[in-house]
């Protein structure tokens, strides 16, 4: 395009009219060449040596990086990405998940039953060929590819590599991209935790001592165990688990459980609290509702909508796992 206009106008320099100018350029590019317009000089001359050569090498060069792209299939995943990358621009509030093996797929199945957006960072382009969620191809422990994945807007990240010392990497250069970010690590040897931890993980998950408590479990209570998996993960029943932050706006700051009448107004049950680092477990109706209160509470979904209403926090996420 730039040889046609820069010919053209470099025709009309030379006295064509801009139709003839055109067709002198359109001619020349595509060898046809039928005829000359008029008296062509030096200038005129010069001039059509340049179109033929700019010309000429920037049409093959097209022509031979288009077939390339059609035969190479690059066409298609080149525009493939670039819609994936718009759609993981435009998300907020969504879950990064570093690593697509057992762990991080299963991460994403739970996140996305909870209805949030999952973004998957993984090296391994075997691996997230299966997936049709939005990816990352490249290394996590990267600043570039976290932030292709959107981590300064995202409102939590899981670190489920395979090795530890990666997940504390993970952990560090996403802690710095964003301070404000909640961020699961993935540990396989105990000793371990204390460094993610220190590395800025809000929390530490050790897949192996997770799953030896919960088979202990039913082992010693079984329905209890297996009521509180349907609860928090299957979603068959009609009630479920649910995590509140009381706003400092909130009506009901500032007052006992007994004055707020939560039960009362919503049906929903308080079964803990959380103020600062501490578990308050089955609190007492004289508990007062401090400011960033943290409510657990158990009840139907509408039951724990209305709740977050009256509290003033909508639920992060609606509906059960999938």
């Amino acid at each position: 395009m730039l040889v046609i206009v820069g010919g053209t106008i470099g025709f009309l320099v030379g006295g064509l009219g801009l139709l003839d100018a055109l067709y002198q350029t359109i001619t020349t590019v595509s060898t046809v060449g039928f005829r000359e317009y008029g008296e062509f000089g030096a200038g005129e001359q010069v001039l059509t040596i340049a179109v033929i050569v700019l010309g000429v090498g920037a049409a093959f060069y097209t022509f031979g990086a288009t077939v390339e792209a059609l035969v190479e299939g690059n066409l298609s995943e080149s525009v493939r990405r670039r819609r994936m990358t718009r759609s993981i621009a435009a998300m907020n509030d969504h879950v990064i998940v570093c690593g697509w093996g057992r762990v991080g797929k299963t991460v994403a199945d739970y996140a996305r039953g909870y209805g949030l957006d999952v973004v998957v960072i993984d090296l391994d382009a075997h691996r997230v060929a299966d997936t049709e969620l939005p990816h990352v191809l490249g290394d996590a422990r990267e600043d570039r590819f976290l932030v292709e994945a959107g981590v300064h807007s995202a409102r939590a990240l899981v670190a489920a590599l395979a090795d530890d010392a990666d997940n504390l990497f993970v952990t560090l250069t996403a802690r710095g991209l964003n301070p404000k970010l909640f961020i699961v690590a993935r540990a396989r040897v105990a000793s371990t935790e204390q460094k993610l931890l220190q590395a800025g993980a809000d929390r530490v998950v050790n897949p192996q001592q997770l799953g030896g408590a919960r088979m202990a479990a039913f082992t010693n209570q079984p329905h209890v165990a297996e009521f509180l998996d349907v609860v928090m993960h299957d979603g068959s029943l009609e009630f479920r688990l649910e995590e509140i932050t009381v706003p400092s706006s909130s009506r009901v700051t500032g007052k006992t459980l007994r004055e707020a009448q939560l039960r009362d107004l919503t049906g929903a049950l308080v079964l803990a609290m959380k103020k600062g680092g501490d578990f308050e477990t089955n609190p007492d109706p004289g508990s007062t509702i401090d400011a960033e209160t943290v409510l657990i509470a158990i009840g139907t979904e509408a039951q724990l909508a209305a709740l977050a209403r009256l509290v003033g926090q909508p639920l992060r996420a609606e509906g059960p796992p999938a």
